[in-house]
């Protein structure tokens, strides 16, 4: 019994190394990107989803390409988004027995069965991070890429929550109990943006990618709305 756990184990080790060489190999390509993340159960037609299609395109217009899950709901939004704006749409989707089905928008697909080398995927080629509505997914995806650049392991790209009402209980609770409590700084909110405009995600994500390669930025278009 023993004997066949350790194979199973090491035989895992090399599926986990394919899915990093086959992401490596096929993400290096793409150029700069965003990668867009929101719930696989928010519907077509809603306001979210809406947003999420004009934000991508938006997006896709200015030559970043876009990234999403894969699936239904905001990340189909996002690569339909892509594909109006003549942008790269590239989906990862994650295998799951529920819920998570590749949607017909994306132009670049990939399938992954472990949920922690898709989200190195999404860090290790984006430009920024753009966060709609979702769930616990979502929530992981967006704590993930803030602990990351709060401890220095990846560059402060830029964080971005679309849906102002949906995330400012959250933001409040940040406020009122880790900062007060003192398990994060207050200095860390500075890591987080909030805006429902398309223009206001553009420019910030544009003024992101010019400072890190430098190009001039109009700073006073970058505003932090919390």
């Amino acid at each position: 019994m023993v004997e066949e756990v350790r194979t199973n184990d090491l035989w895992m080790v090399f599926k986990i190394m394919g899915e990093f060489v086959e992401g490596f190999e096929t993400l290096s390509k793409i150029g700069p990107a965003v990668s867009v993340f929101g719930g696989a159960r928010i519907k077509r037609g809603t306001k979210y989803y809406k947003l999420a299609v004009e934000v991508s395109e938006a997006i896709s217009k200015t030559g970043f390409s876009v990234i999403s899950g894969g699936g239904g709901g905001i990340m189909e939004a996002c690569n339909l988004g892509a594909k109006k704006g003549n942008g790269k749409s590239i989906g990862l989707n994650i295998k799951l027995p529920f819920e998570q089905k590749p949607n017909r928008y994306s132009e670049v697909k990939m399938n992954f069965d472990y949920f922690f080398v898709r989200k190195v995927m999404f860090v290790k080629y984006a430009t920024g991070y753009v966060i709609f509505p979702g769930g616990f997914g979502t929530l992981d995806e967006a704590f993930e890429a803030l602990t990351l650049i709060q401890t220095g392991k990846i560059s402060n790209f830029p964080v971005i929550f679309v849906g102002k009402k949906y995330w400012s209980g959250l933001i409040r609770w940040i406020k009122n109990s880790m900062i007060r409590e003192g398990t994060i700084s207050e200095s860390d909110l500075d890591l987080i943006h909030m805006t429902d405009d398309p223009v206001e995600v553009v420019h910030i994500i544009g003024d992101y990618f010019n400072e890190k390669n430098g190009k001039p930025v109009d700073k006073r278009r970058t505003l932090m709305i919390i």
